[in-house]
């Protein structure tokens, strides 16, 4: 039988079925390196009472803290026959309340006499306006004459507080570390010893000793140093492998011709283009000229003009010979993009037909909900090459589509589609085509550098000349209605003014009603979000009555939901009641006004992609975020931070540091974020950039890594080939 090293044993053996299942359930870990690298939050120290002060903003969590008993008492309730066990601990920062119930309450009462020190674990509630816990698990520092000894070594030491869960608490999980750490003098070490000397970083053994068990506080610092950068290193390696790769595919360079499409397209336009988006076309007209695929990726600010430069990068390959393919992840922003390329390009756009330019080419959409006889010409178009642009959402994804000659995929708002689902765009090209992603959701450097190391970044902050400022403002709907009231009469003012206005929800309202929270402690989270249909209705009898609104959603008929966008577009429909079907591309120069329902339901970035869709004519924009949350709520900070600027890179850190990496990074890297337990994308830049640079080093030196066997198990053992996959930009 092959031997399974003592790192890759699955926990049942060392700790038995019933730990191992909680392990693998609640926290996802499944072997003796899985829990290795489940690391301590935070560590406690003896004689530091861990802040109760920090518990109000922790409603519904489950916490450890270790504190001092003040006092205990045993009440009566329902006529003596039930008993209630009340302790108070303190920290010298505030108390808080443990509670105990019937049968329960003898050993935590013998147990937790006034002057006890021990950790609690448990999950914080509100009761009559007090933080309690009720029923918390404890471990008294310090016990019984016969374990005073391990119970004196235990809370001489720093203690570990683990992320934990209701079924396992940290003190718990700590022994489950002590049974697995001496197989940590197995764990192969990832970094070049080279690397290691000579940025002073520990070896890997010793950093995984210290953070577990730290004897003083520079244990941790250098603990974490080190694991850090193999967090870094290991991702930096992964994405440098794939650049290296890439840049030994083959592909046709696309050189636009003189006084070809481009040019013919150039000289129509009725404006200038901005430095910014010159600039970036420069760069993506220099990468399309060579003979290897070009991977960019193009952030653009919200109406930076991004959809200008993807189409004069997608003429330059038709002028060539190529042809262009743009992903859109709905219908509607398909169809949007169809409708207003086709605008941009005029007679060019009508290639081969009556009245159509010599120089034009077939501009095509291919969207799932097509009838037969209109897909089956796109399909014919692009089969013969008469269709040099296609723009589609999945459908253009599927075995039947077939190209002439792909040169160039760009993919709009690519964190919405899986690296399957490009990759599959990517492989109808008789070489590998180019490719140029786009987002609207400004990405702090850092993260660029983390989740899409692998291109090449241009960025668009420019706003094109004849663009409007957006002011917003927040609405605190409960506790100053009559707020709300002028909201709705600011709206009917810009509609009198000839102008038009979106009201976005964060549901539909024909779904089964959201059960509500148990014990939320505000209202507002209470009850269900407000819906698009209920909402519509509300408007359309009160406030905004006589003014044409209508909905807009995700489950409605595509061929309801173009008509509704046609109508709105071309002016007929004065209101638009939407979910957030509309944050991406939807352009109406004409709307004005925006009101955001239940904004603090929505992140920061997700607000700053929906503002966006007003202030894009010559009339100045408004947005109100309306919300029920007090005025003290971190709910309410949010929404404040997005009405303070309009700069979506600053807003874009704000909500890395309040939302945590995971959120923003995505499902679609979930290769990133499960590697990622020590490293802080926004404040280990420092590290993430120097790692970049190793990283690429030592990948040009030796790109299959037959000189760091270990670099190549960390490799695998982190990155296995699925999530390396992700990395590819899912």
């Amino acid at each position: 039988m092959e031997h399974v090293p003592a790192l890759d044993e699955d926990l049942k053996k060392t700790l038995g079925p019933a730990t191992a299942k909680v392990l693998a359930e609640q926290l996802g870990l499944h072997t003796a390196l899985d829990l290795l690298h489940h690391y301590p939050r935070r560590y406690a120290e003896r004689g530091e009472l861990t802040s109760l002060a920090e518990l109000a903003d922790q409603i519904d969590e489950h916490v450890t803290v270790v504190a001092q008993v003040a006092d205990a008492r045993i009440l009566s309730f329902n006529g003596g026959r039930g008993k209630r066990l009340e302790v108070t601990i303190t920290d010298g920062s505030g108390r808080l309340q443990l509670v105990f119930f019937g049968a329960g309450v003898h050993k935590p009462h013998k147990d937790l006499l006034p002057g006890t020190r021990a950790m609690f674990a448990g999950k914080v509630s509100k009761f009559n306006h007090k933080l309690q816990l009720a029923h918390p698990a404890y471990e008294p520092l310090g016990g019984d004459a016969s374990d005073r000894d391990a119970a004196t070594a235990f809370a001489s030491q720093l203690i570990p507080i683990y992320p934990a869960c209701a079924k396992l608490e940290s003190w718990k999980i700590a022994k489950c570390v002590d049974a697995v750490l001496p197989s940590a003098q197995e764990a192969v070490d990832p970094l070049p010893a080279a690397l290691r000397e000579g940025r002073g970083l520990v070896p890997l053994t010793e950093a995984l000793l210290k953070i577990h068990r730290p004897a003083t506080k520079a244990d941790i610092d250098d603990a974490r140093q080190r694991l850090k950068w193999d967090e870094a290193f290991v991702l930096q390696v992964a994405l440098a492998r794939r650049r290296h790769a890439d840049s030994q595919l083959p592909a046709v360079p696309r050189r636009p011709a003189q006084g070809g499409l481009l040019d013919s397209f150039d000289a129509k336009l009725p404006f200038t283009l901005t430095e910014g988006q010159q600039g970036v076309s420069k760069e993506i007209f220099d990468d399309l000229g060579t003979s290897h695929p070009m991977h960019r990726l193009l952030q653009g600010e919200v109406g930076s003009g991004k959809t200008m430069v993807a189409l004069r990068a997608m003429l330059a390959v038709v002028d060539s010979g190529g042809q262009a393919a743009m992903l859109a992840p709905t219908e509607v922003l398909a169809q949007q993009h169809h409708r207003s390329i086709t605008e941009m390009m005029g007679e060019l756009a009508e290639g081969g037909m009556l009245g159509g330019s010599d120089q034009g080419t077939k501009v095509v959409l291919l969207t799932g909900s097509m009838g037969v006889p209109a897909r089956r010409r796109a399909l014919l178009d692009l089969v013969t090459g008469e269709a040099g642009i296609v723009i589609g959402t999945h459908a253009l994804i599927e075995d039947k589509v077939q190209f002439h000659d792909l040169g160039l995929v760009v993919v709009d708002e690519q964190h919405r589609f899986g690296v399957e689902q490009r990759d599959a765009l990517r492989s109808k090209g008789k070489q590998p085509p180019h490719l140029l992603v786009m987002t609207a959701t400004p990405i702090p450097r850092t993260v660029a550098m983390t989740v899409f190391g692998d291109l090449e970044t241009s960025v668009l902050d420019q706003l094109p000349a004849g663009r409007s400022p957006i002011a917003t403002h927040v609405v605190p709907a409960k506790d100053k209605p009559h707020f709300l009231t002028r909201a709705w009469e600011r709206v009917r003012e810009e509609v009198e003014k000839g102008h038009q206005a979106y009201v976005v929800c964060p549901r539909i309202g024909d779904e089964e009603e959201p059960k509500k929270k148990a014990a939320a402690e505000d209202e507002a989270e209470k009850r269900p979000p407000l819906a698009v249909l209920d909402i519509a209705e509300q408007l359309t009898r009160g406030p905004l009555a006589g003014l044409s609104v209508e909905v807009l959603h995700g489950r409605m008929d595509p061929a309801d939901k173009d008509d509704v966008m046609r109508r709105f577009a071309a002016g007929e429909v004065k209101v638009l009641v939407a979910t957030t079907v509309i944050e991406v591309g939807v352009n109406v120069p004409n709307s004005t006004a925006m009101v955001i329902m239940d904004a603090d339901r929505f992140g920061v970035s997700q607000l700053h992609q929906l503002r966006g869709r007003v202030g894009r004519g010559s009339a100045p924009g408004l947005c109100l975020l309306v919300s029920e949350m007090h005025e003290a709520s971190p709910a309410r900070a949010r929404l404040a931070a997005v009405a303070a600027t309009l700069d979506g890179f600053e807003l874009s850190r704000i909500d890395l540091e309040q939302r945590r990496e995971g959120d923003v990074l995505g499902q679609a890297q979930s290769g990133v974020r499960s590697s990622l337990r020590m490293l802080a994308v926004i404040e280990d830049e420092e590290v993430i950039a120097q790692a970049r640079e190793e990283a690429t080093r030592v990948v040009a030196e030796d790109p299959e890594l037959e000189r760091l066997p270990g670099l190549r198990t960390a490799l695998d053992a982190l990155l296995d080939t699925e999530r390396e996959q992700y990395l590819e930009k899912g």
